[in-house]
């Protein structure tokens, strides 16, 4: 994997940049749809091409592990082949999941126990395996195996997870680096950095993962219920730290204002449930501001959901017709909305990008940040 950075801005630290993978370049600063089972939730891989114009998208080890289960997944020939989608594929490394498996899971030093929350079977996931785990889903981009702390997090379990997740980190590039991918591509390990919100701990773990000169680099542990200005306090001290040179992906962010801010920090890559997951509520994010379609407001208004963006499903289709879909509980509604909420944080990222290569990024972010957080 290659990166190059294109421009920078004058007035902060975004920077606009390429990836490079074996299934294509993404377009940096990016957001990536997240697809938790193999597929981003009510939406078909030709709108992930067409419609929203989407460059790389997630996969999760966790959930993709247990179901389908790797047996299928490797005879399919990767998840790009078992998908369809030709693209970039991202996976992260169940860390997460195990986080959100408190009460079912042991953490020890050798990996984690935890019961599926399928059929309730007990499985362990090690730094090695879970290596071999990705290896075998077959994704461009892979995560170490980390613990995700929760918010809010005693200062001594935060050192001490971040210590054993920096020892993890060595497991796991020994064992990428003695294995190699199955399907003829090339694969890339992106450390993560924790520490909780604790600065010194942010500051060790940003310097440990930076010394083992992976391609790119992760940040984990926020948007995990902290306030939004200790998660940009925390980004930007980590940013700081961590080479210019490779991309930065701040992990499950978020709202639209906190991509615009995040980017002025220096992340480069975003993912986030929020968009697809609002959207199946009646929560829509557009140019002008948050609408909640639910609302009676909308129910004659026969103008496009969001001309700004142009594309078929935001100028065909009116927020009266997408309103009714949406209170009718018909599916075609949660399809819409989704597709809708992808094109536009795929359109946020897109405009920030042409922003600062043109060297107007700060004063549009401003303005935009107001917007993008307004109820309408």
């Amino acid at each position: 994997m290659d990166f190059n950075i294109q421009s920078t801005d004058k007035g902060s630290k975004a920077r606009a940049g390429i990836v490079t993978t074996d299934h294509g370049e993404i377009m940096t600063p990016i957001f990536m749809p997240v697809g938790t089972v193999g597929s981003v939730k009510a939406v078909h891989q030709r709108e992930l091409h067409e419609d929203i114009a989407a460059q790389i998208i997630l996969g999760n080890t966790y959930h993709l592990y247990l179901r389908p289960g790797l047996d299928i997944i490797s005879r399919a020939g990767g998840l790009h082949k078992f998908n369809g989608w030709t693209k970039p594929i991202l996976t992260d490394s169940g860390g997460y999941q195990v986080y959100s498996l408190a009460g079912t899971r042991k953490i020890k030093e050798e990996g984690v126990t935890f019961q599926s929350h399928i059929d309730g079977s007990k499985h362990v996931f090690t730094p090695e395996g879970v290596m071999d785990i990705q290896r075998t889903i077959g994704a461009d981009i892979i995560m170490a195996f980390d613990e995700c702390t929760p918010y809010p997090c005693e200062y001594k379990y935060a050192e001490e997870s971040m210590h054993m997740t920096h020892r993890w980190l060595k497991r796991c590039c020994d064992r990428f680096d003695t294995t190699e991918g199955q399907y003829g591509y090339n694969q890339t390990l992106f450390p993560i950095v924790q520490g909780s919100t604790y600065k010194d701990l942010r500051k060790q773990s940003a310097e440990a993962i930076a010394s083992f000169e992976r391609e790119g680099n992760a940040i984990g542990g926020l948007s995990v219920g902290e306030p939004a200005e200790m998660m940009y306090e925390m980004t930007e001290h980590v940013c700081d730290i961590l080479p210019t040179d490779k991309p930065r992906y701040l992990m499950g962010v978020g709202t639209p204002a906190n991509i615009l801010e995040c980017i002025a920090l220096g992340i480069d890559m975003f993912d986030c449930v929020m968009p697809t997951r609002n959207a199946r509520h009646g929560i829509l994010y557009t140019s002008e501001g948050i609408i909640n379609i639910k609302n009676k407001k909308w129910e004659d208004d026969f103008s496009p959901i969001d001309s700004n963006l142009g594309g078929y499903v935001d100028t065909f289709y009116s927020k009266a017709y997408l309103r009714h879909l949406v209170t009718s509980k018909e599916l075609l509604g949660a399809q819409i909305a989704s597709i809708h909420n992808l094109a536009f944080y795929l359109w946020l990222v897109g405009q920030a990008r042409e922003q600062i290569i043109n060297g107007t990024f700060i004063d549009w972010k401003n303005e935009m940040v107001k917007k993008v957080s307004t109820r309408l």
